[in-house]
């Protein structure tokens, strides 16, 4: 239909309901900042705004490497003041599969303060996020993340002076430490399973440990916590879309890298595992899964320590590490870091 005014026309077009029906629309959203629509296509926003900033700790200095060319990943370097050989932490971040950077403050934070309070050189690696790259991708950069120290450590071993200045003689491959945080957690699992004990592929990398704040662990049966209450940061349904975005297409919450406990997840009891501690917050709606996790690696004789914080909720640690609670958690680290030394 047109209406003429003057020299001008004005057109109105008619859009019936089932035209509309065929344009892509959004199927899932988190936050606003991750959108994925009807026909594939994403869109993820790059400006998130951070209530904290970065900590200036000047005992603590960092750099930056590429360490998978193909998937253009980098990962950052911190190195404490140090008079002693360092052993060191690869931490891995968490944010649901779908968010997180070795850049964003908190993680940043997280680090500098691992580096300062354990005297580690601290490894933090970005990997592929969901949707745009599903489960297996985020294990798999870390596996990579873990052969580009090994490379490191192979060219030092050759040549004490062939190495970057960063990874010199100073630094203990024979003490490496893994650490992950919520999805990160997950992502630690699966490399302790697929390094198995002593991760002698990956001489002179030798892994003595994984640390796993509150895993990021799913089941299609709800646990009591997951049903309790939303916590400040998450909700059941946040973590609900977290595995529909980032699961291999048609899996659900069951499969083996969600649930390590799942019909068709590999048999732990005949894993050879390096030892593993879990922390993880008394009021988190992932508390129950981090139990169990403990609770059954305990029971198929695996060395696991389990710490709850009473009235803690998801982030406690890698959101405010420089608190008093974090100089609790770093204590906790350093024990277990002493004793799987030995």
């Amino acid at each position: 239909m047109e209406r003429k005014k003057g020299n001008c026309r004005r057109r109105y077009i008619v859009i019936s309901v089932e035209s509309m029906g065929s344009l892509p629309h959004v199927v899932e959203d988190c936050l606003g900042f991750l959108q994925l629509f009807s026909d594939g296509s994403i869109f993820r926003s790059n400006d998130i705004q951070f209530k904290i900033s970065a900590v200036q700790d000047h005992s603590v200095t960092f750099k930056d490497y590429l360490f998978h060319k193909r998937f253009n990943l980098s990962l950052r370097f911190y190195k404490p003041q140090h008079t002693n050989k360092l052993p060191i932490v690869i931490f891995l971040h968490g944010g649901g599969f779908c968010f997180g950077s070795r850049t964003w403050p908190h993680i940043h934070n997280c680090c500098t303060r691992l580096a300062a309070g354990l005297q580690a050189v601290v490894l933090s690696p970005d990997y592929r996020l969901a949707p745009e790259h599903r489960l297996p991708s985020a294990v798999d950069d870390a596996v990579e993340a873990v052969r580009w120290l090994q490379r490191q450590g192979l060219r030092l071993k050759e040549d004490e002076n062939g190495g970057d200045d960063w990874l010199s003689a100073d630094v203990d491959f024979d003490r490496v430490f893994v650490v992950g945080d919520s999805s990160g957690g997950n992502i630690a699992h699966h490399l302790a399973v697929r390094l198995g004990s002593g991760s002698s592929e990956m001489d002179p990398v030798r892994v003595r440990g994984y640390v796993l704040f509150a895993p990021f662990f799913g089941g299609e049966v709800r646990t009591k916590s997951e049903e309790g209450p939303p916590e400040h940061m998450l909700n059941l349904e946040l973590l609900d879309r977290f595995w529909r975005l980032s699961m291999p297409l048609g899996e659900s919450r069951d499969h083996p890298l969600a649930n390590p406990f799942g019909a068709g997840s590999p048999n732990l009891e005949k894993v050879k595992l390096d030892p593993i501690l879990v922390i993880v917050g008394g009021n988190e709606l992932l508390k129950d899964r981090a139990e169990e996790y403990g609770r059954r690696l305990k029971e198929k004789g695996k060395d696991i320590e389990y710490v709850e914080f009473e009235g803690c909720e998801h982030g406690f640690f890698t959101h405010d590490s420089y608190s008093q609670l974090g100089e609790e958690v770093i204590q906790i680290l350093k024990q277990f870091m002493l004793r799987t030394s030995a």
